[in-house]
């Protein structure tokens, strides 16, 4: 066995009384604590981007296909065009996509009593596939078509009903902008539903309802819808799909992907990465920093030992290599008790959802969790790896080290 491990590990696992064994538990403590922060702010980024994206994705697809129109916005009523079962037959058949739901929309206004709120009038048709909504349903169902006209039900969201009072089977007044000077074509419609996506942008906004009724608003021929939305299996491949998806459309029709339309959510998510960084080269100061600290002080300590060694012949090197083994056992205790304490409490948060959130503010009621056992490793690997190259430079204190005088120090 090398001599330098030898006794950096007789040092390290010395259990008798002492100040170097003060130093080691904190050195231990502070460094569990740094890494256990970052696997949680890592998870804690994870799950809030996971929860957020699914949500935006569940209530609009990731892809939609309109007519062309220059400076579109989110809001803006698409100009209609005639749907055609065969383009989406085509489109089902591009791997990667498992849904295309046909859709409109228009811009109203919901009268409840006294109460009047803006809403833009989300219409779908029959075959929509209401899977990905389902899991937002508070109250009620979804729209139940009938044969012989459009659908009387429309679904609102939670915070809609409770600003205009309105309660599941309550009647209410939806009056439809008709732009061109023309006066609003008013609809008494029913709640059927009732749904809770919590992103503002989406609850405050949209109501869902019958393509059918657009199509008699607007006066648009049998079958024109204005656009299709298009969700597939994994986001990240969203742009390998547009581009297959693009071969089989008419050149008339453009698409767009939502990142593209709602772009401020987007770039408020990416900001959560920036976020991640800065908690993680924070905690990694901190980890360095203790660990610095702390070999410093043990070889101030043990400067007796080192100038005894080296008056027996061994060299500086292999003193230095007895204090970085030895910082090594300090990183490696502290890893494990970081694991354990930080994957503890994702797993608790998980089962439990003990910590909670402002919905209003953060889109989530419980704070997400979602851990990947790489990431974990990866945080393990590169705080053992910084700390153990930073920690080379203050271990060549010990060259400076004289026997003569180590010897007499007290």
């Amino acid at each position: 066995m090398r001599l330098s491990l030898f006794v950096a590990r007789r040092i390290a696992f010395n259990r008798s009384s002492s100040f170097s064994r003060f130093i080691i538990n904190i050195a231990v403590v502070a460094t569990a604590i740094s890494v256990a922060v970052m696997i949680l702010a890592v998870a804690l980024v994870n799950g809030f981007q996971q929860v957020i994206q699914q949500k935006i994705f569940s209530f609009w697809g990731h892809i939609h296909i309109t007519q062309y129109q220059p400076n579109a916005g989110p809001l803006t009523e698409q100009v209609p065009f005639i749907g055609d079962s065969s383009i989406v037959e085509k489109l089902k058949n591009i791997k990667g996509i498992t849904t295309v739901n046909a859709y409109a929309t228009k811009s109203a206004i919901v009268k409840a009593e006294k109460d009047l709120e803006g809403v833009i009038f989300k219409g779908v048709d029959r075959h929509y596939d209401w899977n990905h909504l389902q899991q937002f349903l508070q109250e009620g169902h979804a729209i139940r078509y009938n044969d012989s006209s459009y659908a009387p039900e429309v679904m609102i969201s939670v915070s809609l009903a409770k600003e205009l009072k309105l309660k599941l089977n309550d009647p209410l007044i939806v009056y439809f902008i008709q732009g061109a000077g023309q006066p609003p074509r008013a609809r008494k419609l029913i709640v059927g539903g009732i749904f809770k996506t919590g992103i503002e942008e989406y609850d405050k906004t949209y109501i869902l309802g019958d393509l059918e009724l657009i199509r008699k608003l607007n006066d648009w021929k049998p079958g024109s819808i204005a656009g299709y939305e298009i969700f597939t299996n994994d986001y990240r491949n969203i742009q390998q799909i547009a581009t297959k998806a693009y071969d089989v459309i008419p050149e008339t029709l453009f698409m767009r992907s939502i990142e593209e339309i709602y772009p401020n959510i987007f770039a408020w998510l990416r900001l959560q990465n920036k976020n991640e960084i800065i908690i993680l080269v924070i905690m990694s100061i901190v980890a360095v920093i203790n660990m610095i600290t702390a070999i410093l002080i043990l070889i101030l300590e043990r400067t007796n030992m080192i100038g005894i060694v080296k008056a027996l012949g061994m060299r500086s090197f292999n003193i230095q290599k007895i204090f970085i083994y030895q910082a090594g056992y300090i990183v490696l205790a502290g890893i494990i008790l970081g694991n354990i304490l930080g994957i503890g409490i994702a797993v608790l948060q998980q089962t439990t959802g003990f910590f909670k959130l402002p919905e209003e503010s953060y889109y989530m009621s419980v704070a997400a969790i979602s851990l990947h056992w790489w990431e974990v490793l990866a945080i393990d690997a590169g705080t053992l790896l910084i700390c153990l190259l930073v920690l080379i430079i203050p271990s060549r204190v010990i060259r400076r080290i004289t026997p003569v005088k180590a010897i007499q120090f007290k």
